[in-house]
């Protein structure tokens, strides 16, 4: 039996239960009537660029898409991490094609001369993988003068976006992937304090609120660059052991720690959008493979009016063009 979306009723009810689908029980349990994987070799001759790969999720992002024969562009703010992640990749895959280049996406001027960089080496770019996250202690700014969890999973990837249009327009299936969160399902649309100035700040509610915008701009990305034939997913992987989970929420990880998903089941999902045949639906948020909806609690609700106002205040934030 299947609910409305096509999706069996287990799977939706999983999904509402979020305990045990978020966790590892939700993979098994949805293993049989998921989507198949991609073939192998699925992007071969594709360039794939994954932020945040050094570790966790984005590592096992770009492990995954090399398996699939992508030549993979780890992006990095620290280049030694990044070089030690890509002869761990190989150690794996010794014929991967992996080159790394650093890019502190919250940095605009960083994201900036990451791009002027590619756009001369590069012919195309078929997939870009927004993964690099952040959950400070406390609030902290940017050298631009932003909220860190604002710059990080907002302003810079759009800028990176905008900045790489043309290399995704020379592809011939470009994809853009938004690695969200299950815990924007709490949050509203931060309209009138996209900055986090207002208020007690909590570094796990600055991330949330982040991703909801993620989440948000997903459709209106899918809008804008649909013209160019560029789609725009974005995903949350569940619940996943990860360096940043430990340290960022402890108490979190050791309770639920035996369930948590490995790096590579959360990965899942973002490498499927990556190379599935046909594309999957553009402007869509997804969670094991299957699209999800939006919002789950009445108050999360937002206007039009609401999200293209914060629209334009993030792009103008992160430099871009808004004539």
């Amino acid at each position: 039996m299947t609910d409305l979306s096509g999706a069996p009723k287990l799977d939706t009810l999983l999904d509402r239960t979020i305990v045990p689908g978020y966790t590892r029980l939700g993979i098994v349990l949805r293993r049989r009537n998921r989507p198949a994987d991609p073939e192998p070799g699925a992007l071969r001759g594709a360039t794939a660029m994954v932020t945040g790969a050094n570790s966790g999720i984005g590592k096992a992002i770009a492990e995954a898409l090399a398996g699939l024969d992508a030549s993979v562009i780890l992006a990095v703010r620290d280049r030694i991490r990044g070089e030690r992640a890509r002869q761990d990749i190989l150690t794996t895959h010794p014929d991967a094609d992996l080159t790394v280049t650093e890019c502190d996406i919250a940095d605009l001027a960083s994201v900036t001369e990451c791009t002027e960089g590619l756009r001369e080496r590069l012919p195309k770019l078929d997939v870009l993988i927004h993964n690099a996250g952040v959950l400070p202690p406390e609030r902290a700014e940017t050298a631009d003068g932003h909220e860190l969890t604002l710059a990080t999973h907002v302003l810079g990837p759009l800028l990176l976006t905008d900045r790489l249009a043309a290399l995704l327009n020379a592809a011939g299936d470009p994809r853009v992937i938004f690695m969200s969160s299950g815990g924007m399902y709490t949050q509203l649309l931060a309209v009138d304090d996209p900055e986090y100035r207002k208020g007690r700040y909590r570094g796990a509610t600055a991330y949330a609120r982040t991703k909801r915008m993620q989440v948000a701009f997903t459709p209106i990305l899918a809008e804008y660059y649909g013209p160019q034939g560029i789609s725009f997913h974005s995903m949350h992987p569940g619940w996943v052991d990860t360096p940043g989970v430990a340290a960022a929420l402890p108490g979190f990880h050791r309770l639920i720690g035996p369930l948590l998903r490995t790096p590579a089941e959360g990965a899942d999902t973002a490498v499927w959008l990556a190379a599935a045949t046909p594309t999957p639906p553009s402007g869509r948020f997804w969670h094991d493979r299957r699209p999800r909806p939006e919002h789950y609690l009445r108050r999360t609700h937002y206007t039009n009016g609401e999200l293209w106002r914060l629209w334009l205040d993030c792009r103008q934030a992160a430099r871009i063009d808004t004539g």
